[in-house]
């Protein structure tokens, strides 16, 4: 079995075929599993075609792709829910989104992606990895962490070499050099895709909890 991470979407559809063809090419007929790390929309020319994808995937095999919630789906679900947080939600790439779907507001959403979206899980475990959208809050244990901490939490996880009795796989925070952070406890593959770098996916075995090693889908110039 090989498991693949993805990070971090932001409505980069082309990336998302790109990789997922990369993926089958690397798994080469043998059981393999892809988990998204979350933030699937906003930013990106595309979050509903990245979204249809995805769903059209997970309905065709649900067992071999898992895909998480991020900061960003939250930030849909809230303004989804009211004004108050709509703004907020457009400020950081609602717009865009709301394009994709050629809708005027977040009331535009279609019903049945919304409830998809907050159907989403915020972690996924396996015997080695423990994978997250933005990260776990040092001070507890796994087994207590909020949904605001795996969805949200940035500084006080980054500055740590926590050993959270799982290797933690994680996006939410962009490595601007295009290349993943990996670090003894943890790897970062959020590359910045919608900010012009690549998308990444790091490739796992079973019995060694870091990555064998990477995939990426880069934007073809010209």
């Amino acid at each position: 079995m090989l498991t693949f991470a993805i990070g971090d979407v932001h409505g980069c559809l082309d990336l998302l075929v790109d990789l997922l063809g990369q993926i089958e090419r690397e798994a080469a007929g043998g059981p393999r599993r892809v988990v998204l790390l979350g933030d699937l929309i906003d930013r990106g020319p595309d979050s509903a075609g990245v979204i249809r994808l995805v769903r059209s995937r997970q309905a065709e095999d649900p067992d071999s792709l898992i895909c998480l919630k991020g900061n960003h789906e939250d930030l849909l679900l809230r303004a989804a829910r009211t004004e108050a947080t709509a703004a907020l939600w457009l400020a950081n790439g609602g717009a865009e989104t709301l394009a994709s779907f050629g809708a005027a507001g977040p009331e535009g959403i279609p019903a049945d992606v919304v409830a998809w979206i907050a159907s989403c899980p915020t972690v996924y475990e396996d015997a080695w990895r423990c994978f997250v959208h933005a990260g776990l809050n040092p001070a507890v244990g796994r087994s207590e962490q909020t949904d605001a901490d795996r969805l949200w939490i940035r500084d006080v996880f980054l500055r740590s070499d926590h050993d959270f009795g799982r290797y933690v796989v994680h996006g939410h925070t962009p490595v601007r050099s295009g290349s993943p952070d990996v670090r003894p406890t943890r790897v970062n593959i959020d590359t910045g895709a919608c900010f012009g770098g690549p998308l990444t996916a790091a490739v796992f075995r079973e019995g060694a909890p870091s990555p064998a090693g990477f995939l990426q889908a880069r934007a073809r110039l010209g």
